[in-house]
């Protein structure tokens, strides 16, 4: 069965002067207007298409991809404010209404809000920045180390409020952030921690020992061309420290530790230097 708002694989099935329609399952026939199709299409072709209704509620197929699919978070702009809510750019030609029932807060034109893409009652695509009602506070398919997809939301006092897999809340505290992060970001991160009251603290970088052996690895690569030797100390700015190996401070102290207690390197006054009698390769 074919999905509203989603990308599928559909059959041709119909040639018509105007496209070719596909076969969507228990939703019927689905034109793909003529822009759409490739050349040399032929029916039994399966082709990968975007599904939405258009202005007059008929399905439409389409090769172009929104900015976010059902389920999914963006940061859109709205282009007009109409008696029935906020339309907003999407990166289709036909934009996305976001309801007034739907906005939190009111939407005003020109400027850009965070919002989820649903389908409504009557399997209209739509969009909410009401996104607690469609987030989940229940953890138990997440777990601490765990790599997930981050979407970067609102600057709090402590660190950036980020939405996980699209479904839910976590924080990325400042002591863990040593690079530049804009609302609408989309970036990989990791579990740091699941609280017992289910809040969740999030990493850009891979959290315990697995990460500090990646690091130190890297270290030594860094090492190995920089001719053995790298100005950097314990005492650098954490800025240094992340422009040369995109690591946190902390992180990179526990990684020259393990390297020094192992004798690859020695740490000097004004950085550190890899051991003559190291093995490293």
């Amino acid at each position: 069965m074919a999905d509203i708002g989603k990308v599928n694989e559909l059959t041709v099935v119909k040639k018509v002067d105007f496209g070719v329609y596909l076969d969507g399952g228990d939703l019927g026939e689905v034109l793909m207007p003529h822009r759409y199709v490739p050349r040399n299409c032929r029916i039994g072709d399966v082709l990968e298409v975007f599904i939405y209704l258009d202005s007059e509620d008929r399905l439409i197929a389409t090769t172009e991809r929104p900015y976010a699919m059902v389920g999914e978070i963006a940061l859109l702009k709205v282009l007009s404010i109409t008696p029935v809510g906020a339309f907003l750019d999407w990166g289709l030609p036909k934009d996305i209404l976001a309801p007034y029932s739907e906005q939190k807060p009111k939407m005003q034109e020109g400027k850009s809000y965070i919002v989820r893409v649903y389908l409504d009652n009557s399997n209209r695509i739509a969009a909410s920045s009401k996104l607690d009602k469609y987030l989940d506070r229940e953890t138990s398919g997440l777990r601490e180390g765990q790599e997930v997809e981050l979407f970067i939301c609102n600057q709090t006092d402590i660190g950036y409020k980020a939405i996980i897999n699209n479904a839910h809340w976590g924080v990325l505290h400042f002591n863990d952030v040593f690079q530049p992060l804009k609302r609408g970001q989309k970036i990989k991160g990791f579990i740091r921690k699941i609280r017992s009251d289910n809040k969740i603290d999030l990493s850009l970088h891979k959290p315990g020992y697995e990460k500090v052996d990646e690091v130190a690895n890297t270290i030594i690569t860094a090492l190995q061309w920089q001719g053995g030797f790298i100005p950097v100390t314990d005492k650098s700015p954490p800025e240094k420290i992340y422009s040369l190996f995109q690591i946190s401070k902390k992180t990179y102290k526990k990684a020259v530790g393990a390297l020094y207690k192992k004798r690859i390197l020695t740490i000097e006054d004004d950085g550190i230097r890899l051991s003559n009698n190291s093995d490293a390769k």
